[in-house]
């Protein structure tokens, strides 16, 4: 019989699904996690919420096979630690979800209605209808920011308030949008016109310190923030002097650190929670009742969908990973960071091809860098099916002899019924990451790495030399270039490695006096 540690108030749900197949279940909440590993150190599996599991507890479980987080997040785990210990680390995503969507609602009307001034107020035996004038939501526009899980069912949950709907997202298509009557706009159109913007991402090194001094600016007099997120997506010190100035509204209930003691946002934050998102007896027994199925599923029918920290199956070259992981960065940079997407679509030759399906999610985690690399392909499918996007992994043609190879192609909206088309192919040589095409500019074999800046422009004579000029004017050095010229559109593309990244505005200038018909930069 398995045992199964539970160290944590969970609910009960977990140990009665386990024993119903016949594992042994030891939930002790008030127990030490390294004491009951002590006592224990014949367990199987390991299910936790917030509690540290150290290599030092790690060590003190030699049977162990399993841990389950019971949430989505899994900071608190040595997943790596693990992994060199053939241990197998699972989460739970989107068991929280709903209780964090309502809390979202919850603040808003409470802050909107005044509740809880008006209820302190009314308990000291005062009866000031007047001080406590309100603001009703009907007829507002609200903007979310990220319409993963959450940011989805904030729409839903929203829908019967008669609101006007904005989403930024550059993952999820026109589509899928529509059916939430969420309209896609640009963030600073959403900052914008919106009375209250919300916040659904995750704070990675692309939205640490998105929300900043410049969109802070474009908020309407008196709008509100709300921040169930991260706390690293907002500059405080920007958002400080954006409520002076501006008296906007912030609801938080997040914080850098989720522990007892003094908040930097006390100051400006007009309601703030201890992160009470997930802390719902529905989300408990969510989280518990998935922590629980997903180790059935896992030895009964073998189901790795939720393993986040697997090994690279024998066969497959890790730099291929790499390379699959860069042509998507490389696809979705000259598509447009925030173009929606509509399709992806793959090209896999020779002894690549039986790994297809592993080849899916560094493709995925490339195009959106929130999504998770640990996870398998099902996880990437269900991601792509969830924002709307179609996935085509297509049948190739051996005769072309592009061994060892891959391609992928993005397709996006730039408005509805506007679509453009990339497509990068790609291989490794002796180690190395090389691109052999893009779109029609076939045998390039340049390595994407560093600081490179690309521009697509009508042939003519002294255009490298403007680029050229303009770049050493900056400072900037041209490390390697390629140039490549299709006769048959007149076309030339120039991809140039640089000693470091140009700024926007200096691309553009540049954009603008070679009259390039499009032109980024991106670093690799």
């Amino acid at each position: 019989m398995k045992k199964v540690l539970i160290p944590t108030k969970l609910d009960r749900i977990a140990g009665e699904l386990l024993t119903s197949r016949n594992y042994a279940v030891v939930q002790e909440e008030k127990t030490d996690l390294r004491t009951l590993a002590e006592k224990h150190p014949d367990a199987y599996a390991l299910i936790v919420r917030s509690e540290k599991v150290t290599a030092d507890v790690i060590d003190r479980l030699p049977h162990l096979k399993v841990i389950v987080r019971a949430g989505a997040g899994y900071d608190n785990i040595d997943a790596k630690y693990a992994r060199k210990k053939g241990i197998d680390v699972m989460n739970t995503p989107g068991a929280n979800s709903n209780g964090v969507a309502e809390e979202v609602v919850a603040l808003m009307l409470a802050d909107a209605r005044q509740i809880i001034a008006a209820d302190a107020s009314c308990r000291a035996g005062r009866w000031e209808k007047n001080r406590f004038m309100g603001r009703e939501l009907a007829g507002k526009t609200v903007g979310i920011v990220g319409l993963g899980n959450i940011g989805r069912l904030v729409a839903r949950r929203l829908s019967g308030f008669d609101v006007r709907l904005l989403g930024y997202d550059p993952a999820i298509s026109h589509e899928r949008a529509e059916e939430l009557n969420v309209a896609l706009t640009d963030l600073k159109t959403l900052f914008a016109e919106s009375d209250y913007v919300t916040l659904h991402v995750p704070e990675t090194a692309e939205t640490r310190g998105l929300v900043n001094r410049e969109l802070l600016a474009l908020m309407k007099a008196g709008a509100t923030l709300v921040n169930c997120a991260r706390a690293g997506i907002v500059v405080e010190a920007d958002l400080r002097a954006a409520k002076q100035e501006k008296g906007l509204r912030f609801l938080n209930d997040v914080y850098p650190k989720d522990a007892e003691g003094p908040k930097t946002v006390a100051d400006i934050a007009d309601l703030m929670l201890p992160h009470l998102g997930a802390s719902t007896y529905e989300a408990n027994w969510n989280a518990a009742r998935r922590a629980a199925e997903e180790l059935i599923d896992l030895d009964e029918k073998g189901v790795t969908s939720f393993i986040v920290n697997r090994d690279i199956p024998e066969g497959l070259d890790p730099a291929f990973c790499e390379l699959a992981n860069t042509m998507a960065r490389l696809c979705r940079s000259m598509l447009g960071r925030t173009t929606p997407l509509k399709s992806i679509e793959t090209s896999i030759y020779g002894s690549l091809a039986p790994f297809a399906e592993w080849l899916l999610v560094p493709i995925v985690a490339g195009i959106w860098e929130e999504f998770d690399r640990s996870l398998d392909a099902a996880a990437a499918r269900k991601f792509l099916e969830e924002m709307g996007i179609d996935y085509v992994n297509r049948k190739v043609d051996p005769a072309k002899r592009f061994d060892n190879s891959l391609t992928v192609d993005l397709t996006g909206e730039l408005d509805p019924g506007n679509l453009r088309r990339v497509s990068v192919r790609g291989t490794v040589a002796e180690g190395i990451q090389m691109i052999a095409r893009i779109d029609e500019f076939d045998k390039l074999y340049f390595e994407p790495r560093g600081d490179l800046v690309m521009f697509l422009y009508d042939d003519r004579p002294g255009v490298l030399g403007a680029i050229g000029k303009s770049l050493a004017a900056a400072g900037i050095n041209i490390e390697d270039v390629r140039n490549p010229h299709d006769a048959r559109t007149n076309r030339s593309l120039a991809i140039m490695k640089l000693n470091r990244r140009p700024p926007e505005p200096l691309v553009q200038s540049i954009s603008a006096e070679i009259r390039a018909i499009s032109a980024f930069s991106f670093s690799l």
